[in-house]
């Protein structure tokens, strides 16, 4: 019995692989994610506010979608992906044949899907034998950023913006802005922006009785500071270096290429023209296709 198990075992490891790969291969020919999310990758972005111990809960398998550590081990569907996950898989397999009671895995709840602390290998077996549910001590964090199965990180990173634009426009109803000409594809781009205002807000009201409103300082700052680097950026026609990206991105990037600068010459003489064509030379699309050219014409040698 033992031995017909520990074969069974085996067998079920490699019908989770074949799976697996086939899952990674229909889902590149389909340009679909086929991968887990890392929930330090997506907390990272989304930044959940409130942590709640929620205690033992019975979860849908089908809702967990990421790990915390294990995400590069399995498919989207948990399916293993590496040799070096056989025995500790098989065993599991096993013992679940056996009726044998295992301890429940340990997850963190973000919004109504699941990421795995503790129990990958457990998730792995339960989807590959069709298991609906699966004991888990739960952690909810707390996000109003929608995930599903097969997001993207580059999507998650849109909705992300589009969040974060929301909230900007949600809490300064910022009429005084033309928020048409004013947009970030980076996630934190539009919270950095306030800062930036805000420290603007904080030179305009020095030697002042009376503090400046964020209205005044917004408009001052477009003005005076966003408006002149974006100037900048056309003249220089940096955007074309930089396909995808738009010139509120570029402004940002400058101005932590500029304080950053200005911080390793000492000095806060470097010019904004000087800081723009700086960044344009180490790090725009015609600096890659040198490099790409150069590789090109070493391999083309005889």
């Amino acid at each position: 019995m033992g031995i017909d198990m520990s074969n069974q075992a085996r067998e079920d490891f490699e019908k989770a692989r074949s799976r697996g790969r086939m899952q990674s291969l229909m889902g590149s020919l389909a340009w679909k994610n086929t991968d887990l999310l890392s929930l330090y990758a997506v907390t990272e972005m989304i930044k959940p506010k409130n942590e709640t111990y929620l205690g033992m809960r019975t979860i849908s398998v089908a809702k967990i979608i990421g790990s915390e550590g294990r995400y590069q081990d399995f498919t989207l569907a948990f399916y293993p992906k590496k040799e070096l996950l056989r025995s500790r898989w098989q065993s599991i397999d096993r013992a679940a044949k056996e009726y044998v009671i295992l301890p429940p895995i340990s997850v963190y709840q973000v919004g109504d899907w699941y990421f795995v602390r503790d129990g990958n290998h457990r998730v792995s077996v339960a989807k590959t034998q069709g298991v609906e549910f699966i004991d888990a001590e739960v952690v909810r964090l707390d996000t109003e950023i929608p995930l599903e199965p097969g997001l993207t990180m580059k999507q998650l990173a849109k909705r992300v913006v589009a969040y974060e634009r929301e909230r900007f426009i949600e809490q300064y109803t910022p009429s005084f802005l033309p928020m048409d000409q004013i947009a970030f594809t980076s996630p934190g781009s539009y919270p950095e922006m306030v800062n930036h205002i805000l420290v603007h807000k904080y030179y305009l009201n020095e030697g002042k009785e009376e503090e400046l409103s964020f209205e005044t300082a917004a408009r001052s700052w477009y003005r005076t500071v966003y408006s002149p680097i974006v100037e900048e950026i056309r003249r220089s026609k940096l955007l074309a270096s930089f396909p995808g990206n738009t010139e509120s991105d570029l402004y940002m990037w400058i101005v932590r290429h500029w304080d950053n600068l200005k911080h390793m010459s000492g000095s806060h003489e470097v010019s904004i023209e000087s800081a723009t064509n700086d960044y344009k030379a180490r790090y725009g699309r015609g600096r890659l296709l040198r490099w790409v050219n150069r590789i090109k014409g070493f391999f083309s040698k005889e």
